[in-house]
């Protein structure tokens, strides 16, 4: 250390790193897959980009509403629900790519290609198409048969990405060309796809499209425990609303809901709209058939999966039989446990009682006769304890009077 000059003095420096802290969990970075237009030496097709403000698609991408409408509208709405500097990954593809093609994780070029390219970091997928004019849409079941086809391409695209990426997401996918139907749609509840789900209605009359920046700008802007259509966290940014050709007022969205699918409604009373609830396309039994479950558990994953990693080959101290000793055991349970605890209930992220100090929402637990030594196989369950949510408030109304 070198000897200090000048007049005597009192120096005082900041430490830093002692509080342990990490940069925030990019809980809402989301991809967005949707048709798209070559820009001249700007922007390609098939190739990702991270948007991280509205006027940097023309800015730095050329994107205009003269040569790319659709993502134009898209990410206007995006960022009139997240703020700008929101982190946002696109890709764009031909008019002729169909939903059920961008998500087809088996065309390497496709959606799987910006998952690789994000490298783990997108929480999920936003899917929407416009074709080129003239597209007549198979029409199945109330809605282009391609969403459907879609719905299956998706579940196994974010699948493979939980399995061999240890990266988990979810995917949703525009309810394209609805034909205002409520009872020809399909009902999604008989489904076991439960890392997608599907958007009815859009800011647009008579619209085959449906109002993708303004979902995917509302999961961006909230907590993973917190479902999309939370009447606390305000209106959505636009002042219209449809299903097909009718407003939301006129329309049926309770129906469309009861399908299964995400949609838009109103409230009498308060202004704006809403989204309905957070359905995923699967069975109501299914313990992640909303997004706020599939949100919240694939969080925990990825913690607990990085927790984790940290052990993998290491040296575990093992008993006479080849189990494991109860300390290393108990020690793994504790730093997963605390890995969650510091990442997902200090933030208000898991359902635990708040009277209740021995309730942190998370239990690790690691059977301690477990044969090590014969197995080098090492059993973890991990449980997290999740929110419940206030759906249906029934209310008994009277007179208060003497003899109540």
């Amino acid at each position: 250390m070198a000897t200090p000059t000048g007049l005597p003095r009192v120096k005082i420096a900041f430490e830093n790193g002692a509080l342990g802290s990490v940069l925030p969990s990019p809980d809402g970075v989301l991809g967005i897959l949707c048709t798209g237009a070559i820009v001249a030496s700007k922007f390609a097709l098939l190739t990702p980009y991270i948007i991280k403000s509205f006027a940097e698609l023309e800015t730095t991408y050329g994107i205009t509403v003269a040569n790319n409408p659709n993502i134009v509208k898209i990410f206007s709405d995006f960022y009139a629900e997240a703020e700008e500097g929101t982190e946002v990954w696109l890709m764009a593809f031909a008019n002729t790519v169909t939903l059920a093609q961008m998500v087809d994780s088996t065309i390497a070029a496709n959606g799987k290609a910006l998952v690789l390219a994000a490298n783990g970091r997108l929480r999920g997928l936003i899917v929407a198409r416009t074709p080129a004019g003239g597209y007549t849409p198979v029409v199945t079941a109330g809605i282009d048969s391609d969403v459907a086809a879609a719905v299956l391409a998706a579940q196994t695209l974010a699948e493979w990405a939980a399995t061999t990426l240890m990266a988990p997401l979810f995917v949703m996918i525009e309810g394209r060309a609805y034909t205002g139907v409520p009872a020809n749609l399909t009902d999604q509840g008989t489904l076991t796809k439960n890392r997608v789900g599907i958007l009815i209605g859009d800011t647009v009359i008579s619209s085959d499209n449906a109002c993708m920046g303004l979902l995917a700008g509302r999961i961006a802007s909230i907590p993973v425990q917190r479902n999309i259509g939370r009447v606390k966290d305000g209106a959505l940014a636009t002042l219209t609303a449809y299903l097909k050709d009718k407003t939301v007022e006129q329309a049926d969205p309770g129906s469309v809901h009861d399908k299964g699918y995400i949609t838009l409604r109103n409230f009498v009373g308060r202004t704006g709209y809403f989204f309905s609830d957070d359905h995923l396309c699967t069975l109501p039994t299914d313990d992640y058939h909303t997004l706020t479950a599939r949100r919240t558990v694939d969080k925990a994953y990825r913690i607990a999966y990085d927790t984790l990693l940290n052990e993998l080959l290491d040296e575990i101290p093992v008993n006479d039989d080849g189990t494991i000793a109860a300390t290393k055991a108990k020690s793994i349970e504790t730093k997963v446990e605390n890995a969650i605890i510091n990442s997902m209930t200090v933030n208000g992220e898991l359902g635990n009682n708040p009277g209740d100090q021995n309730d942190t929402g998370v239990s690790c637990y690691i059977d301690h006769t477990q044969n090590l030594v014969s197995t080098n196989q090492l059993n973890v369950v991990v449980k997290v304890k999740p929110f419940g949510y206030a759906k249906y408030i029934d209310v008994k109304l009277g007179f208060k009077t003497l003899t109540s």
